[in-house]
């Protein structure tokens, strides 16, 4: 069975885009998920292209969020648009990071990635709340490669 399929079950999924809704609820920030079985590319290389190839460069705060997962290479990257880059110090997503490998090295792929949407949500409110003029820019939907 294809790994990319296979990582998470269709319930899974729909948890994991629950959690990306109700993040996105409370924050103007955008939050996408790309899983993939793997890349020849170092992981931030490869999410880079990723977050260009989706589109999450052009929201208007330019505050999108990947998380990007390549199964069979085992790697895990957050990456941040610009406008959080502007805003957030150095090393910001770290412990999100080490929050989802951890939960991931458990073979816990579900709750890896909606606890990282969580804690994600979490620090992107502060720089970037819920306005009410908000509108969804970039699908919920996770991204298969």
């Amino acid at each position: 069975m294809n790994k990319v399929k296979s990582f998470l079950t269709a319930d899974q999924e729909a948890n994991v885009i629950k959690a990306i809704q109700e993040a996105e609820k409370q924050t103007s920030g955008e939050i996408r998920i790309h899983i993939e079985d793997k890349t020849g590319k170092p992981t931030l290389e490869r999410a880079k292209e990723v977050f260009l190839y989706l589109k999450m460069d052009q929201t208007k705060q330019r505050n999108g969020v990947l998380l990007y997962v390549g199964i069979s290479s085992k790697q895990f990257a957050i990456l941040g648009d610009v406008g959080i880059d502007k805003v957030l110090p150095n090393h910001f997503w770290e412990e999100e990071t080490q929050l989802v490998t951890d939960l991931f090295s458990h073979k816990k792929f579900e709750e890896g990635l909606i606890q990282g949407v969580k804690k994600i949500a979490k620090k992107l409110i502060e720089f970037f709340p819920y306005q009410a003029d908000d509108t969804n820019e970039l699908p919920d939907a996770i991204s298969k490669g």
